[in-house]
């Protein structure tokens, strides 16, 4: 028996399973969801534009681990219902809207809507879990993992509610300890007394379809950052800006190249045929790494509305985190991503973030231009993209992961 093949049973609800016949086709219902959180990662850019510096780059990450276990478990729950069914089609509507309007709390999340954010991700987070142990009645291995995060999520529910109460560093310790608890839920396989823990072996998930569904989220974030450049193009459209456009767009271009060469048509493959390892593989690559990457386009869009807003100016050390950081950020969850699946040394991608990472305070130092910080960022994230050809990288060329 494989992932794919679950065991022989009767199911409460079988018209709302996904059939296990290969790579499932992402749906138009799965694509409409996603197209909510393009507000939610144009939130997340301005929200790290607007707060600057170490504080508020850990709020935006805070911000983003909660908004991605909100679309990442409503992705895992697609792989086994079929989002085109009467009910399941429902269920991801009604998350759709309060993910807007969790999405409209975030600007004053840790201010005065914190706990309207934290009440919607309570509210989305626990009902869609009862929902989905209504829809799997009849399906043991299902029913069995979600059993078991209802009280984890409980737990992280009271945290983040607790948090919406309170106000400062207390409410971000908060939040912060409800993300740890549900990382660590996740990893340990939210083990409940008496009934031992949900094992990703048994979870029959369909990684091909995850994948893909992943890479769409990682495209989304992408074209974010080309609107927030194209909408400060426009504010001020000139030679200068016009430039430093075309670099911004460029680095887009770049980081686009580097998943999308071999990783997102490649990584379908792997974790399709992976057998047991499939849930364990896809719990790392997706519940945890893909995060990553996305926050690197995030940064990276940040640093772009920088370069356009001053390509001129003198580099500080807000800057370089922004231009520098954001794709270091990128190609080392990158790095992790390719080397759990391929286990192998992503050598250029590491000597990247070392090289990126080096040189944020020499541009500190010299004064370089924003504009020349981003041109370094290009170059290097270009060099990736030139030595995975000369080493022979497997690339079947740029693909959509709606193909």
């Amino acid at each position: 028996m494989t992932p794919s093949e679950p065991p022989a049973v009767t199911p409460a609800h079988p018209g709302l399973l996904r059939m296990r016949k290969g790579v499932q086709p992402t749906t138009s219902t799965e694509l409409f969801f996603d197209l909510v959180f393009i507000f939610t990662i144009t939130q997340l850019s301005h929200y790290l534009i607007e707060h600057p510096g170490w504080r508020g780059g850990g709020r935006t990450a805070l911000l983003l681990a909660l908004v991605w276990f909100v679309w990442v478990y409503t992705t895992w729950l697609t792989n086994w219902l079929h989002p085109d069914r009467g009910p399941v089609r429902a269920m991801l509507i009604g998350v759709a809207l309060g993910s807007l309007l969790l999405s409209a709390a975030i600007p004053q999340s840790f201010a005065g809507t914190g706990l309207l954010f934290a009440v919607v991700y309570v509210t989305l987070q626990v009902g869609r879990t009862i929902f989905a142990l209504w829809a799997v009645q009849g399906t043991p291995w299902l029913v069995d993992g979600f059993q078991k995060s209802l009280p984890w999520i409980v737990g992280t529910s009271v945290l983040m509610v607790v948090g919406g109460l309170v106000g400062g560093a207390a409410r971000e310790a908060l939040w912060a300890s409800a993300v740890v608890l549900d990382v660590v839920g996740l990893l340990i396989g939210y083990p409940f007394p008496g009934r031992g823990r949900s094992r990703p072996e048994r979870w029959m998930v369909e990684g091909g379809h995850l994948a893909e569904r992943c890479a769409a989220f990682v495209l989304i974030a992408l074209g974010e950052s080309i609107l927030v450049t194209g909408i400060t193009l426009t504010s001020n459209l000139n030679r200068v800006t016009s430039g430093a456009f075309l670099l911004a767009f460029a680095g887009s271009v770049a980081l686009w190249w580097v998943y999308f060469a071999r990783s997102a048509p490649a990584a379908t493959e792997v974790i399709a045929h992976a057998g047991d390892r499939t849930g364990a593989l896809s719990r790392v690559a997706f519940n945890f790494l893909h995060p990553v990457i996305v926050a690197g386009v995030i940064v990276t869009s940040a640093g772009d509305e920088r370069l356009l807003r001053e390509p001129g100016a003198p580099a500080t050390e807000e800057v370089v985190m922004l231009t520098l950081g954001g794709p270091a950020l990128f190609l080392a969850g990158h790095a992790a991503y390719q080397a759990l699946l391929w286990r192998t040394l992503p050598t250029s991608r590491i000597v990247a973030v070392v090289v990126l990472l080096a040189l944020m305070p020499v541009c500190v130092g010299l004064g370089v231009p924003v504009a020349g910080c981003a041109t370094v960022a290009v170059v290097v994230t270009i060099a990736v993209i030139v030595a995975d050809r000369f080493r022979g990288v497997q690339s079947r060329g740029p693909r959509s992961p709606l193909r």
